[in-house]
């Protein structure tokens, strides 16, 4: 169980470190218009910055697969929320120094995922009918529709809105990694959970480049975290079978909701570049180091 929990790390830190180069490139690459341009993604292609960050997000996605075969949905992808936990460290190497708070909130992340894992039963992963399968099949088509349908929101929402479906449309990745019963080449071809795992986790790369692009980076990071930890951890808990060592469910709780709010306070790391150019505040906020 705890190699697990060390894959699941891993994939945290390769997220991490993937986001601050797809953000750097995704607010150097010009919009195309007020809603979602499915040429947005070829265009900061053409950036390395962003096929790096895909390359990291490769390795990332297979250690994340290794772990969701062992490990509960709630503890794995609170595990990768730490992501921006990874990606506020990396900041100071970048020539931002972090605040008090921002120090704190990494070491609550750690606290968090110290308790999840002391909390975790070891999990395999769960048969699910073939309804369920398909069931998350329509899930990622209403989760494409909303997202390409953002440009119809009020121009103050598009960027949580794309967030908050980033967020979600990436659990449908988790979740599709999770039930995938045999990884035969033989049998990946007959996996619907393959191919929803391949449309969310693309889908997921534009609309969060999208929220990238068109509004507030701390909401649209935070709405990610939110949607990529809870609704998979729900489905875990509800429909997989996920369950916490005899007696911890407290402590799986207390350390779950600690890493996500960790998280939340850190999800303004989610992109560097932004906070470069912002004036420093006080405690609370990132300034330049001399």
């Amino acid at each position: 169980m705890w190699w697990g929990l060390l894959c699941a790390l891993a994939a945290a830190l390769a997220y991490g470190l993937a986001s601050v180069m797809q953000a750097m490139a995704a607010q150097s690459t010009p919009g195309g218009g007020e809603g979602v341009d499915p040429r947005l993604l070829f265009r900061v292609v053409s950036q390395w910055r962003f096929m790096a960050g895909i390359a990291l997000d490769l390795c990332g996605f297979g250690v994340q697969l290794a772990a969701l075969q062992v490990l509960p949905l709630f503890v794995v992808q609170a595990a990768l929320a730490a992501s921006l936990a990874v990606t506020a460290v990396a900041a100071r190497f970048l020539g931002i120094r972090l605040g008090r708070r921002e120090w704190a909130a990494v070491g609550a992340v750690c606290v968090g995922l110290g308790l999840l894992g002391l909390s975790a039963e070891s999990e395999g992963a769960s048969s699910v009918s073939s309804g369920f399968r398909w069931g998350l099949v329509v899930a990622t088509a209403v989760l494409v529709v909303i997202g390409l349908s953002a440009g119809l929101a009020p121009k103050r929402l598009r960027a949580p809105l794309l967030g908050l479906v980033a967020g979600l449309s990436f659990g449908v990745v988790a979740i599709s990694g999770r039930i995938i019963d045999s990884f035969k080449p033989i049998d990946l071809l007959t996996e619907p959970a393959v191919y929803t795992a391949i449309v969310a986790g693309a889908s997921a790369m534009l609309f969060f480049a999208s929220a990238l692009q068109r509004g507030s980076i701390t909401t649209a990071t935070a709405m990610l975290v939110v949607g990529e930890t809870v609704f998979p951890a729900a489905v875990g808990i509800l429909a997989l079978g996920d369950r916490t060592r005899h007696g911890f469910v407290v402590p799986a709780a207390a350390g779950f909701a600690l890493a996500i709010a960790a998280a939340l306070a850190l999800a303004r790391y989610g992109e560097l570049s932004s906070t470069e150019e912002s004036p420093p505040s006080h405690e609370s906020s990132a300034s330049p180091a001399p």
